[in-house]
């Protein structure tokens, strides 16, 4: 091996790590560098390229163009920014072309794409290269059954369908929640374990949020965090608000540092971004991911701990709400609560959360955060009950999840 190539163990790991749609992207990413390459093995594309000297530099890149942040911690031991300073000063191994068609694939729907083919028919000229192209990076990303953007021209008229395109639009958007803001909105992680932190704000780094970490927080901390974000008047300008939290506990609480019975309830939690609480968050979507480590009753201590109870009315200097408003104060919340007993944390201090670990994942890949967030949680639970079926019963997850949710969610802006 020489010195301009990487280890064959680190290639192995990182095949091992991504799934298919990052693999056939990076596969269309490094066309141009293996034309000669007959298949798309991805393990024989990175030797091939290991071969040509291009992985040093180059195998972060393609991590960083899949958005894979974490792989380049864990795998190649550096980060984001420092991959987004190499790239703004030093020549680049994919071209230009290619990325720019991976981010037009990315941002655009099947819908989307039809669209603006449509509308942007007068040009069939030029037009018609530009789909070629998006056609082609589909055709290609197609391999293996895998679903691609549709990019065939929409037949049906504006004027056919009696309908203008303004009420189209509306028609459209009416039914999801506005996701347009920049940021789309705070997201609060609170990480008592300590394991989390770090793949969670990447993760909703990327997807465009302002993140607020928190580790290691006592129960009277928590406390007092939670009233200085609800507080927070830029809640006004921002279009969702999100939770994380990460703590041993009971089904209905979790205990913090403190450790401690009856620790701090899940259900004031809730109460704090509530409409009536929070009126800046009235109308949005406000999403809560509980990962609770499940302490058995007769190993919780009993003990006098920070009353939380009857605070509601203290969150906000004016909690009234709008006159004329039909939203309900308890709508527009996504609970999602995951529970594992605690056994599971003690095997293995050091291990992320299977639960948040594949919703990070799911965040991440560029096809299925497309989805509603309603969608991605059946995908979620799919991925914690593939888990479950090949481990002890006292060491499977449970899920709850509990919506008052009155429209389409996703998280990206639209």
């Amino acid at each position: 091996m020489t010195k301009c190539q990487v280890p064959a163990a680190l290639i192995h790991q990182i095949e091992q790590e991504l799934d298919e749609d990052e693999k056939e992207m990076i596969f269309f990413l490094c066309r141009d560098l293996v034309p000669d390459l007959s298949n798309t093995d991805i393990r024989e594309l990175l030797g091939a390229l290991n071969e040509k000297g291009k992985l040093p530099f180059g195998l972060s890149e393609l991590l960083y163009r899949v958005r894979r942040f974490d792989l380049l911690r864990r795998a190649l031991r550096t980060e984001r920014t420092a991959v987004e300073t190499d790239l703004a000063r030093y020549p680049r191994m994919v071209s230009d072309y290619r990325v720019l068609m991976v981010e037009i694939n990315e941002e655009l729907d099947k819908k989307e794409v039809g669209s603006l083919i449509f509308l942007l028919k007068d040009y069939v000229p030029r037009m018609k290269m530009a789909k070629d192209k998006i056609q082609s990076v589909n055709k290609e990303r197609s391999l293996n059954g895998q679903h691609a953007i549709q990019t065939e021209p929409v037949h049906t008229s504006v004027q056919e369908s009696g309908a203008t395109s303004s009420q189209v639009n509306k028609k459209v958007y009416d039914d999801r929640y506005r996701m347009q803001s920049r940021p789309l909105g705070i997201c609060l992680i609170i990480d008592c374990i300590g394991n989390d932190t770090d793949i969670l704000e990447d993760t909703f780094k990327v997807l465009g949020f302002e993140v607020h970490c928190y580790r290691y927080l006592s129960v009277e901390a928590m406390n007092q965090t939670f009233h200085e974000v609800a507080r927070l008047q830029k809640h006004r300008d921002l279009d969702s608000f999100i939770c994380i939290l990460v703590s041993r506990g009971s089904p209905q609480s979790i205990f913090c540092t403190d450790q401690t019975f009856p620790g701090y309830p899940l259900d004031q939690v809730k109460k704090f971004f509530t409409g009536d609480s929070c009126r800046e968050l009235l109308g949005k979507p406000k999403l809560f991911f509980i990962q609770s480590y499940i302490v058995p009753a007769d190993q919780q201590e009993p003990t006098s701990l920070l009353e939380v109870d009857g605070n509601e009315q203290k969150i906000t200097a004016n909690t009234r709400r709008p006159r004329n408003c039909s939203i309900p104060p308890v709508a527009d919340i996504f609970w999602s609560q995951c529970k594992v007993d605690v056994s599971v944390l003690e095997r293995s201090p050091s291990s992320s959360s299977h639960y948040l670990r594949s919703l990070a994942e799911l965040l991440c890949n560029p096809h299925k955060r497309k989805l509603p967030l309603l969608d991605i949680h059946i995908e979620l639970n799919s991925r914690v009950y593939d888990c479950n079926r090949t481990s002890e019963p006292q060491h499977q997850y449970s899920l709850l999840l509990q919506h008052t949710l009155r429209k389409k969610l996703f998280l990206f802006p639209s």
